[in-house]
Formats: structure tokens, sequence, C-alpha cells
């Protein structure tokens, strides 16, 4: 068994794909109408056939108040493994993006969390050492 597939949810599918792909530099895998939505899968360019992102529409009722709650509390939606934390927040930075916590060294790991302008807070983490 494995994880083929995982979900973010976002408040705009199009100004997702920008984001996580213009920005993150994801690439587009499947990107299918399904009525008023998409199926829209993106992968790592590093590992094109690993895990597969669903920027998953969050129209849901229970969807607003769960993101509320977690950005409210600094919580991140999910985590992306990097392997320099610090360098990838300074890439980031420079794109625009904006971080509501800066690389922090937390015992054999150091993180840093962003906004990524769709509802979530994502962290990214890398290993030190």
């Amino acid at each position: 068994m494995r994880i083929t597939v995982t979900s973010v949810l976002v408040d705009d599918q199009d100004r997702a794909l920008a984001f996580y792909t213009e920005k993150l530099g994801f690439v587009i895998v499947h990107d299918i109408p399904m009525g008023e939505h998409r199926w829209l899968a993106l992968v790592s360019p590093e590992d094109p056939d690993g895990t597969q992102l669903i920027l998953e529409p969050s129209d849901h009722p229970a969807v607003a108040p769960f993101k509320a709650a977690l950005v409210a509390d600094g919580i991140p939606f999910t985590s992306f493994g990097v392997a320099d934390a610090v360098a990838e927040y300074e890439r980031l930075l420079a794109l625009g993006v904006e971080f509501s916590q800066p690389p922090v060294v937390g015992g054999p790991v150091t993180t840093a969390v962003f906004d990524d302008t769709v509802g979530n807070l994502i962290q990214i983490a890398s290993m030190n050492g």
C-alpha cells in the first residue's frame, strides 16, 4: 500500500493552479473538467511518478470553518519536504510568497510556513545535517 494522491482544499482552483505551478513549481498531470470544477492533479518535477497533489474545491460547508480555525491557530494544512528550508524560504520570498513563520530550527528539522493564497497555511520542512 502506498499514497498515490493527497488533496489540498482550495478556495479558487484557478488561483491555486497559478500559485502551485508558478510559485511552487509543481507541474500539471491532469486538468479534467468535472462539472463546475476540475480534477487538477499536480506532481513535483523532481518526482513525476510520485504522489499527486489534488487541488480540491473547498465547497463543502464544513471546510470553511475548519480551514479558518487552522489558519487562526497558525496550523499548516500540510507539509512539503524540501532539501533546504532556508534556501526554499529565500526563493519563495523573492517570488512574493508571504510567510507566517520564517525558518525555525526544531531539533532535527527546519521548518517555515507560508500562505498559499487559497485559504491554507503550508509548511516546508528539511532535515538538518
